[in-house]
Order: C-alpha cells, then sequence, then structure tokens
C-alpha cells in the first residue's frame, strides 16, 4: 500500500495534456479554489485528498501558493496510516515554478524534501531536511514540479484540438532523483455519472510503470472536465492487488460555471 496512495495523488495533479503554445495564465483558475478527493480501495473509504490555491507573496514576489494534502481515514487507517503534505510556490505568469515542498509519512516510511528552482541556469536545488543533505539536479526549461504541472497543463491545452491516440510528454521533479518522464495517451470523450449530475468530459490514460504497483503500463485511466475550468473527475486503477477508484468529492472557488447536467 505504501506507493498506492502518492501514485494515484502524482496522476490527479498531471491529468491533463497541453499545446506547445504561448502560455496564456488565470484563464482557468484564481486563488481561492480548493478540491476534494475521495479515494476508495476495493471497498474501503482509503483516503481524501485536497487541493488549495492561494495568492501569495515570496521574496517580494507575486505568486500562487498551492497546498496539496492526502490522508488515510477510517478502517484503511488501521492498516495503513498516510499524512502527506505537497506545496508549491510558481510563476502568475508563466506557471513555472519556484519552490516544492514534499512531506510524507506513509506507513513509517517519511521524506521532508525542498526544491528550489532556478530557470536561469536549468538547475534545482533539493534539500533533503530528514538527513541533512543538499543536491543540485540538472532540469531544462520545461521542467514542472508535481503540483505546478497541475495549473500549468489546464493553461496549455486546447481541448477541441485533441486528437484520440494523440500522446503528451511532460518532465516532472518532485524528489531528489533525476526528473520524472511523464507519458499521457488522449482517449476520447465520455460523460461520467458523478455525485453533482452527469459531467461531459476528456478521457486519458497515463502510462505507468508495472510489476510493483499497476498490473500493466495502461493500468491507469482518467476522466478530466471537458470545460473551461478542466477539473479530474474520476481516476480507476488496476492494482497487483485489488482496484482503487478516486472521484471528485467536493470543490469551490472555481473561476467558471461548473457544466453539470441535471436529470
Amino acid at each position: 500500500m505504501r506507493k498506492i496512495i502518492p501514485v494515484i495523488l502524482i496522476f490527479l495533479l498531471t491529468s491533463f495534456a497541453y499545446q506547445n503554445e504561448e502560455p496564456v495564465f488565470n484563464s482557468s483558475f484564481q486563488g481561492g479554489e480548493w478540491f476534494q478527493f475521495r479515494i476508495h480501495y476495493g471497498v474501503f473509504n482509503a483516503s481524501y485528498a485536497t487541493l488549495e490555491l492561494k495568492d501569495e507573496m515570496l521574496k517580494g514576489k507575486s505568486v500562487y501558493h498551492v497546498v496539496g494534502k492526502g490522508k488515510t481515514t477510517g478502517l484503511a487507517r488501521w492498516f495503513f496510516a498516510v499524512d502527506d503534505n505537497y506545496e508549491s510556490y510558481f510563476d502568475k505568469q508563466d506557471g513555472k515554478p519556484y519552490r516544492f515542498i514534499r512531506q510524507i509519512d506513509e506507513g513509517g516510511y517519511t521524506k521532508d524534501l525542498e526544491i528550489n528552482f532556478n530557470h536561469q541556469d536549468n538547475e534545482a536545488v533539493v534539500t533533503n531536511h530528514k538527513h541533512g543533505t543538499t543536491k543540485t539536479i540538472e532540469t531544462n526549461n520545461e521542467i514542472q514540479d508535481l503540483l505546478s504541472a497541475f495549473y500549468f497543463l489546464r493553461e496549455n491545452y486546447q481541448a477541441e484540438d485533441l486528437k484520440v491516440g494523440e500522446e503528451i510528454i511532460l518532465d516532472l521533479l518532485y524528489d531528489d532523483d533525476k526528473p520524472f518522464r511523464f507519458k499521457l495517451k488522449f482517449l476520447g470523450r465520455e460523460e461520467v455519472n458523478t455525485k453533482f449530475g452527469n459531467v461531459n468530459c476528456l478521457k486519458f490514460r497515463p502510462y505507468v510503470q508495472s510489476g510493483r504497483v499497476f498490473k500493466e503500463e495502461e493500468s491507469l485511466t482518467l476522466w478530466v472536465s471537458d470545460d473551461k475550468n478542466k477539473v479530474p473527475i474520476r481516476i480507476k486503477a488496476d492494482l497487483m492487488i485489488g482496484s482503487l477508484k478516486a472521484d471528485l468529492e467536493a470543490f469551490k472557488g472555481l473561476k467558471h460555471q461548473f457544466k453539470i447536467k441535471v436529470d
């Protein structure tokens, strides 16, 4: 179970495709936006994850500060306790990340990392507060962290231009290792029934590493609202043991009207 919830959070937060065009920021979101996701593992309500966007200052510069939290609840917590905190500070104009924080406790497995990005020199300084070490990692001009990617990708694709079968690749840095190459395939459009009503969605297939957590590379499927907000609606995963499902549970502060079909 140690790797399941963090991996699901990764794909919840990076569930978008983008076009290589000049970004126009603030068109899909605003400060005050908040999401809550409910994650089910088999018959258990295993976890809740939240994502909150704030307007803040960092070293005298106006930035967005996003905080993501994940925590197991109920009976699942007796078997595997998770308390995760992720934070990102990113530019309001082009979405480039300045600082990323990862503090996790997953069944006793802990990490406490801070990443500061230097885009001028294409490098990132990673401080491991748990072990008291610092290292520099080479990056590229398109690098994103785990959370900033969520907002960057919401601003950089045109849904009407997506073609079925199209694949998108993005480099993410969220650990004290080399950047992670994230690949996503667009599968088409589908109407999804939710607690709010039926929602028109874009359907994607993230590629994952098979054999440890997932049955195969194509074990994940996710759905994103086909509107100006581009909200993650649902994700399903076939695991080596059992299955997992995450659904949007609550939201507030959306910049645009959430298009829902109510019977």
